[in-house]
């Protein structure tokens, strides 16, 4: 199996999901201006969509979307607990949580990337970001992470969306149980690994 990724985008949280779930992959990086692998190949004709993340299976086919790709890998390892077991009511929850994240927090954050939009929108983005945060901070406040008790994939693409702040202006101030979540993420060693590994590639 292959994971393409890129650092610092959206395709952490399939990489986190991994190493939890304790799965062998190939880390491919992808050049998201010229579309090439680092293995030499045209990104365009692995995954015509043309962003990360996606894997490729031992069978050559490709499966993309994060929230998509993160359940297939939780999937593969259902005694690590990344992903609750399909048809239970904490898998429902899961898909929840990774469809709010994925529509109301990720898209609001990738508009603030994008310095040739007017501050208006950059504004507006900020102010939909912090709604959908105080929606998160309530949940957070009274249980360690989005599910309860287990850290699941919904964490890792949770927190590495939220991880965007640093460099979009959103402030995350009004949010300690939030900010706490964040802390208690970094310090797991999955999170670190894939931090580690994904700095040396791309230094490489």
């Amino acid at each position: 199996m292959k994971l393409f990724f890129a650092p610092g985008t959206c395709s952490f949280a399939p990489h986190v999901v991994l190493r939890e779930a304790g799965i062998d992959a190939e880390l491919v990086r992808v050049n998201l201006k010229t579309r090439q692998t680092a293995d030499g190949r045209d990104y365009l004709a692995i995954n015509p969509k043309g962003y990360v993340p996606a894997i490729e299976l031992d069978d050559g086919s490709v499966l993309t979307e994060g929230p998509a790709i993160v359940q297939y890998l939780g999937d593969r390892n259902p005694a690590s607990g990344i992903v609750p077991a399909a048809g239970s009511p904490a898998r429902y929850r899961l898909q929840e949580w990774l469809g709010f994240i994925n529509s109301e927090l990720h898209k609001s954050y990738s508009t603030l990337f994008h310095p040739e939009l007017p501050e208006a929108s950059h504004e507006s983005a900020r102010a939909n970001i912090a709604r959908r945060l105080a929606v998160i901070e309530p949940v957070l406040a009274r249980q360690p992470w989005l599910l309860g008790e287990q850290f699941s994939a919904a964490d890792a693409y949770l927190y590495t969306v939220v991880n965007w702040s640093q460099w979009t202006r959103v402030s995350l101030s009004d949010w300690p149980a939030l900010q706490a979540f964040v802390a208690r993420v970094a310090a797991r060693p999955a999170v670190q690994a894939a931090q580690q590994v994904e700095a040396e590639l791309k230094l490489g």
